[in-house]
């Protein structure tokens, strides 16, 4: 397959990028930024760049000309300023890739969404309906890049109703980090509004290179959104329903559902059903701790 990886540089679309590359697609990265010189798949064969600004409508048409799929990795990744940065890049990037696919007729696209579609920990306060939170629970942000994110899914919405061929993953990623000490070692008070959450970075590459590969009977066309997180808290050393009760004890636990032990506050068995999608924990020994900085 022919694919295109917006935001190709950055933490979750370098992933991305080596992850197809393996699977033995043909590759164009794009991004506003060079390819870096370390970077290990620079000269790979069948990896093409094009350093590009794709809030420019007519570049992305260019650009995305025979290719088969779309990664759209593109973006602001957190609130920056709180004011418009965020919000304003992310709609136009959202919207130009989303309808230049369909100018195409390219029909396999997958979107980074982000856990912040649900007020988490950049809003003013979580507000949780229950655990664990799934695609049906309320996604009401009220900071800049959640909503950003929610509008990103409207659009999908909105461009599967005029064509109907295309099918459109929206992929809410979790802080994506190679291993969960930096998660782990979140102070207390700012780890209870990520819901002690996070997802192994090249898990999280799988999820995406899934989402426009895989072939299932039961989603054929349409837009999907998925949360992608691991199905464990990021300390194995906590009990989750410990952590219920101390920082959310009014949250409900749905009914058939389990919020305790190691067992993380998001539902994923959505991405399994239609993705194929199992997360895969790593031994936090074997690799860096990596940094605070986030991806979701």
């Amino acid at each position: 397959m022919r694919i295109v990886a917006t935001g190709a540089n950055g933490r979750v679309g370098s992933r991305v990028v080596i992850a197809a590359l393996k699977g033995g697609h043909d590759v164009l990265g794009i991004d506003v930024t060079p390819v870096p010189e370390a970077a290990s798949w620079k000269e790979h064969p069948k990896f093409d760049f094009v350093q590009a600004d794709l809030r420019d409508f007519q570049r992305a048409l260019e650009l995305f000309k025979g290719y088969d799929a779309v990664i759209n990795l593109a973006g602001v990744p957190n609130p920056t300023d709180y004011l418009v940065e965020a919000h304003n890049t992310n709609v136009i990037l959202s919207w130009n890739v989303l309808r230049a696919c369909a100018e195409l007729g390219i029909n396999r696209v997958a979107m980074a969404s982000s856990v912040n579609a649900v007020t988490l920990v950049y809003s003013a306060g979580p507000k949780f309906h229950y655990f664990p939170i799934d695609e049906a629970h309320p996604a009401l942000p009220d900071e800049p890049y959640g909503l950003s994110k929610v509008l990103g899914e409207m659009q999908a919405d909105s461009i599967v109703r005029r064509f109907p061929s295309m099918r459109i993953a929206s992929l809410r990623l979790h802080w994506s980090t190679p291993s969960p000490l930096p998660a782990r070692n979140q102070p207390p008070a700012r780890a209870k509004n990520d819901l002690w959450g996070w997802v192994q970075e090249d898990s999280g590459a799988d999820a995406f290179l899934r989402a426009v590969t895989v072939e299932n009977d039961a989603w054929k066309a349409g837009h999907e959104v998925f949360f992608v997180v691991s199905p464990t808290i990021a300390d194995p050393a906590m009990d989750s329903r410990k952590l219920r009760e101390e920082y959310w004890p009014d949250v409900p636990v749905r009914e058939g559902k389990v919020v305790e032990g190691e067992k993380g506050f998001f539902d994923c068995t959505k991405a399994e059903r239609l993705l194929g999608w199992v997360h895969k924990d790593v031994d936090p020994s074997t690799v860096d701790a990596g940094d605070d900085s986030r991806w979701y």
